[in-house]
Formats: C-alpha cells, structure tokens, sequence
C-alpha cells in the first residue's frame, strides 16, 4: 500500500476544508497552533551563550504532538502548511525540528485562501522553509521575552507586583497616558457662530441658512459675544446680496480594499467589534465555513496583511459581477489598483473575498450573525473598491451684506457609483446635512429672516477608541498586522487602559507605569525607537542582517538601563478618584482592582469598609427617584458567573433615605419616551434592538412579551423550551426583570 502525504495546519476547521480539496491521497493534521515556545517559568534564552532559546513542548500538547510525529514517519512526504506569515513558517520549522521530519521530506506549502484552486496549486509546487522569515520570528520572540521578563521584575519592586512590561504594549499605553495628558491640560476657548436664516424676496420661497464667513473673502474668527453683536447690528437692515454661485461636479473615489488596520478599525466602527474579536471571526471565514450544498467553503484570503495588492484573477471577477449586477456605468473606465504604503511588507493580497459571487445573502443562513456582518463588510469594502466613482451635483453661494459674507452649500447624489454597495465610517461626527438650495442667481438680493447666534467652546482632543489607537500605531510604525489585536486586549487586561463606553481611558496604574518607563527606559518608550526596530526586524525577514547581531546591538544599551534602573526611585500609584460618594459616610469613593475587575471601595477604610460595582454612568434618569442610571457588575451566587445589570445610582444604599430598588438586565438608551416622557430601554445583546416604554400606565408600554429576548419559563416549562418561544433565531437575551443581588 503507497504512502500518504501527510499536511500539517494550525487549525481543525482549516484541516477539514484542505482535506476536502486534497482527497484520500493525502492525511491533513492539525497542530493546534505552536507546539513548542519558550518555557513560562524562566526567561529561556541564555544571553551569555549568543541569545541561544531554550525552545521547550507546550504543556498539553503531549498528545498531539505524539500523533504528528507518528503520522510523519509514515508518510511519503510532509507539507507544513501553516498560516503564511513570519510566526506561522516558525511554527513550520518548530514542527519539522520537534517531529525530527528529515530535509528530504519536508514541504513547505502557504495559502493566500482557502479554495481548491490556490490549495491545490501550492500542493504542486512546494517550497523550502524561509530561514529569514523564521530568524525574523524568532529575533521578534526573544527580543520581547528579554523585555518582558527582564522589566517586569523590576516593576514589581518599583510600582507593585503583577504589572508587565512590553517592546509594544508599554508604547501603546504611552499614547493613551499623553492624549488624557492633554485633555487635563487643555485650556478651552470660546468661539462664536452666526447662521443667517435667509429666503427669496417672493414670500415664503426659497428658504435657506447660510453661515458667516467673514470680512469680505477674508475668512473672521469671533472670539467674543460682542464681536458676534457688532457683525449682527451691522447687517440689520441691509440689502443681502447674492455675490457668488458655483456650481460643480464633484467625484468621490472609494476606499481601498482592507487590510489588517483598516479591518480591525472599520469592524470597530461599524460592527462595534472588538480588534480580537474581528481577527477571531476573520480566522473562521478564513479557514473554512460550512455552506449549504457547497461543503467547507474559505471565505476570504488571509487577514493579516498591510498590503493593498489585488490579484489579476480576483480583480477580473469583480469586473464581470459588478458589470453584470449593477450595469457597465458602474465599472470605471480603468481597473482599480492600489499603491501599498512605504515600509509595507506587502507579503499578501488585501483582505478580499475568495469568491465574490458568494455574496453575502446568499450564504446568510449558513452564517452565525458575526460571521455575517464581518463577511458582509469585507465583502462590499472589495466590491466598492473596483466600481465606479460616486458623482454630485455641489452648489455653494456666497451672500454679502454690509461687507460681510455668508456661505451656504449643498451637494446631492447624481449617480451613486460605489456608494450603491459601501461607505466608509468615520470616526468623528459629520456636520447635519444643508438642505437643498434655491435656484438663485448671481446679483439676487435676499430677505433676511433671522439671525442665530451661538457660543461654542473649543474641545480637547477625542480620547483613542480602539480603532483610533490602531491607526496611530499604524501611522507611527509601532508594531505590525499580527500585533495591533493581542497589544490592545493587553493594555486592557492588565487595567493599564479601561474602556468607557467606546473610549479608553488610562488608569493610575498605566500613568504610573508610563512615568517609571519614560524616566528610566526612555528609548524603549520613545515611539521613533519602537518604529526603527520593526523596521530592523524586516531587514532580519530579508536576509540582510542576522538576527544575533540585532539582538546583541540592542542588548548592549538595554543591559546598562537595567542596572541604573535597579536604583531608581519608587513610582507611586496615585490616588484613583471616581468622583462619587460613599452612600455609607459621605467620603469619596476611590476606585480599585479586584479578582473580578474594577470596584468602588470607600477612602474612609478601615472605618468604613463599603463597596460597590464600578459606575458606567448611562443615558437617562430613574423612574423611580429621578437619580443616574448606571450599568454594574455582580456576582451570581451559585454559578459564580460575573454579569451585567443596570440600575439606579442609590440602589442598595446603605442610606435610607435614598436607597432606591430599581434594577433591571436591560439597556437604558437616550430616548425618552414621546408618550410619557420617561427614560426608554432595550434589550442586551449583539444586533440592533427596538427601544420600549417599561410604564404600564403609559399607552405607550411594550408588555413584556412583545420585548423579544429571554422570556422566563411558566411554572413547570423548562427554560430550554420557553426560550424557543421568544428567543432570536441565533441567540437569547438575558431577563428583563428579575432581580439579582450584586456583590
């Protein structure tokens, strides 16, 4: 009996969908991600020696790495076909030294996507394991182990023990530390707005608002009411003339096609996903999803990548779909071909779909809901990217009176181009539409109705959400596609950074951390630095520099750091103000870190020993007592289990006076009933939710099985049952409101 070919992946789902291509020919193994790494328990590279790593099998992985290695002795051939990029060909070479696969039977074999095609053609035409992109791997391992466990220690004698350090998270936190930094200290000024509410001399016609400008085509920034009042004195009573039309025909390119980042930040914007959470459902639509009447189907190419390459097959598919669904005017004149960034590995293609006539609705029933919505924006940002530009009508007027000028504009759609599939988010928020202007003409005079005047003051920079913070570690060159995610989830977990709402937000902990780092490894900090050594280790990846000698350059001015840093002085953590009351004593409430996260515990302690769930203040006020709505976390009982609940600010308080019982598991939002007038909620849980009125006196009130969402089960009805009567297709929503006690 012949031999089978024995291929290697990282992933079970992968191996299904490859095996399915490959046939009974070949026996498709999955190693489970890394088989062996640097040992947890020291620091595993002997520096003295020429950072040799102390390679070693995970724990846990006895099993399966006896199987592989049984597996490679009988085959006729070994293809490792791990992920194609720096740490997937080290996981190749780790398998091949740890299997003990002879030079002779090795293949090395990488897929941009998983589809018969590209599958079976890398079969065909193995290759050798990459040593640079291995060395690359493997400089990138011990430099950050050497900074990690080498700081780390430190750490805990200078702030307090637990706290980590990193080549790329200590810089991250830094970012967020320097922009909270620079909202304390900004220093707001008032500005003034005046907006013309203008219309045609014919009553009742042509109505529209136009915003001052300034003196003539000079453009005037009013800093004072009373500059605001002279220009509104001074054009009361005069002519409103009409001194200037244009009119024009504006285009819109799309935007290119995904990369990593973009990916993770547009997911962030959009789909409100989380980095991690948008690289864990891409992995799936990458290794394989299973289709109806189609098998384990690879639904886009590899999703770690900063390059904008398409290939010449992809691009010729999206020509002929979008021809054939939306018309020839929608393809441009040219295919679409985008330049990648300077410093770009460009390894592989963009994210894209492997098959863009699997279009998302077609293939909805087979999807879990994220997988959906992530496969859906992917697949329209691709589509988007090879049609035709967005065309409109732009018109802007100028009016003049008493020397001063106003501008109005407007643009309207003329033909949809891209747009008809896709459009990018943003981060910031967009001005409100202009409505529609009048047909006026140039020398028209126009009937002043009123004039608005209005106070502004200058804002501080917006604090980083998560994608904001992965697009500035992008423009500066901290890290790489692979990074951004895992630094993130980091920076978090260690309580360096909190989310609030979608912000983050430093803690002392991450200021105190990020002063200690400035001060005794300012080059390790400095954000030029980190950039450089990213680029160091792409010179590794090509083969012009050995990774030793990297590693000994840097170690020759990270040694002395240490050891000045052994002697420096003790970084204290300060005081963690939450700006509330202990309901207990009256003093403040500072906010500290437990085993299951943040908590309020009162300053006063040990004389008053209160606490309470950290705050997250929400939209609307109590029914009950007029108070702060506020989201919590306890504790169940008997599970253990950590949830959310929202409720009153005085819940549970320890005063009577103000202890209040509203609580609820559903999500106050910040409309306000038309009826009545009370704060509206909806249910919890992913996906768009309807709001309703919770007030059985309101004629508004949604009663609660018309909620949707988990409904409790009648007395004798299993929980499993109940919920299938009102439960969503894909998941439940948790009671509305039945009452936990938190912890």
């Amino acid at each position: 009996m012949a031999k089978k070919n024995l291929v290697i992946v990282e992933s079970p789902s992968k191996a299904k969908t490859i095996g399915k291509y490959l046939g009974p020919d070949y026996e498709v193994k999955a190693s489970m991600g890394h088989v062996r790494d640097l040992p947890k328990s020291k620091l595993g590279v002997d520096i003295e020696a020429g950072f040799v790593p102390d390679y070693q099998p995970i724990k846990g992985k006895e099993d399966t790495i006896k199987d592989l290695k049984k597996a490679a002795k009988a085959s006729e051939k070994v293809f490792l076909a791990t992920d194609p990029d720096r740490e997937g060909e080290a996981i190749s070479w780790h398998l091949k030294e740890l299997l003990d696969i002879p030079d002779s039977k090795v293949c090395r074999v990488t897929f941009n996507e998983i589809t018969q095609r590209v599958v079976t053609e890398a079969i065909a035409a193995p290759r050798t394991l990459d040593t640079d992109l291995v060395d690359a791997q493997q400089a990138r391992r011990v430099l950050d182990r050497i900074v990690g466990y080498q700081l780390s220690p430190l750490l805990w004698k200078k702030i307090r023990r637990g706290l980590s350090a990193g080549r790329v998270q200590s810089v991250a936190t830094r970012l967020v530390v320097e922009r909270e930094e620079e909202i304390s200290n900004f220093q707001s000024q008032e500005f003034w707005t005046l907006e013309a509410d203008l219309g045609r001399i014919a009553p009742n016609l042509g109505a529209f608002k136009a915003k001052f400008h300034g003196k003539g085509q000079k453009k005037l920034e009013l800093t004072t009411e009373q500059q605001a009042d002279e220009i509104v004195a001074a054009v009361q009573g005069k002519a409103f003339t009409v001194s200037g039309v244009k009119r024009q025909e504006k285009n819109r390119q799309p935007a290119p096609p995904f990369t990593t980042s973009t990916l993770q930040q547009e997911a962030s914007r959009k789909l409100g996903m989380t980095p991690a959470r948008t690289m864990s459902i891409a992995q799936q639509l990458y290794e394989g999803v299973d289709i109806d009447g189609q098998g384990t189907v690879g639904l886009i190419t590899y999703m770690r990548t900063d390059s904008l390459r398409l290939s010449d097959d992809a691009l010729a598919q999206a020509k002929d779909f979008i021809r054939s669904r939306y018309g020839a005017e929608y393809y441009p004149r040219t295919t679409r071909r985008f330049q990648t960034k300077a410093g770009a590995q460009d390894a592989h293609e963009a994210i894209r779909p492997s098959d863009v006539t699997l279009d998302p609705e077609s293939i909805r029933k087979s999807l879990t809901g994220e997988q959906y919505r992530l496969y859906r924006l992917i697949w329209s940002r691709f589509l988007a990217c090879q049609m035709a530009n967005a065309v409109y009508d732009s018109v802007s007027i100028e009016v003049e009176a008493a020397g001063y000028s106003f501008h109005a504009s407007h643009s309207a759609v003329k033909f949809s181009g891209f747009t008809a599939v896709y459009e990018e988010g943003k981060d910031e928020d967009e001005d409100a539409p202009q409505s529609p202007l009048p047909d006026l003409k140039e020398g028209e005079q126009v009937r002043l109705n009123d004039m608005k005047k209005s106070q502004h003051f200058t804002q501080p920079p917006a604090r980083y959400t998560e994608a904001t913070l992965i697009r500035a570690l992008e423009e500066k060159g901290i890290g790489r596609p692979s990074t951004y995610a895992p630094t993130i989830s980091n920076i978090i977990s260690r309580v360096y950074v909190i989310k609030v709402g979608k912000s983050l937000r430093s803690t002392p902990v991450g200021e105190a951390v990020t002063r200690w780092m400035n001060r005794n490894f300012g080059n390790i900090m400095d954000y030029e630095f980190t950039a450089k050594m990213e680029e160091l280790l792409d010179t590794v990846e090509s083969g012009s520099c050995q990774w030793q000698e990297l590693m000994s350059n840097f170690y020759a001015e990270f040694a002395p750091l240490l050891a000045l840093a052994e002697g420096s002085e003790r970084e204290m953590i300060s005081p963690w103000h939450s700006g509330e009351v202990c309901p207990a004593c009256g003093k403040e409430l500072l906010i500290k870190i437990g085993k299951f996260g943040l908590f309020l515990a009162c300053s006063g302690f040990p004389t008053c020993n209160f606490t309470m769930p950290m705050i997250e203040e929400m939209p609307g006020k109590c029914h009950l007592c007029g108070g702060r709505l506020v989201k919590r976390t306890g504790v169940g009982k008997d599970s253990g289990k950590q949830f959310t609940y929202y409720c009153c600010e005085h819940y549970n308080s320890k005063v009577t006076s103000k202890a209040c019982s509203m609580t609820t598991f559903d999500v106050p939002v910040k409309d306000n009933c038309p009826v009545c007038g009370r704060t509206m909620f909806k249910k919890a849980g992913r996906g768009a939710k309807k709001p309703f009125c919770i007030h059985e006196d309101c004629s508004n009130f949604t009663p609660e099985e018309k909620r949707g969402g988990w409904k409790k089960p009648a007395e004798g009805e299993s929980k499993k049952s109940a919920g299938k009567k009102t439960a969503p297709k894909k998941t439940a929503a948790k009671k509305t409101t039945a009452k936990k006690k938190a912890n």
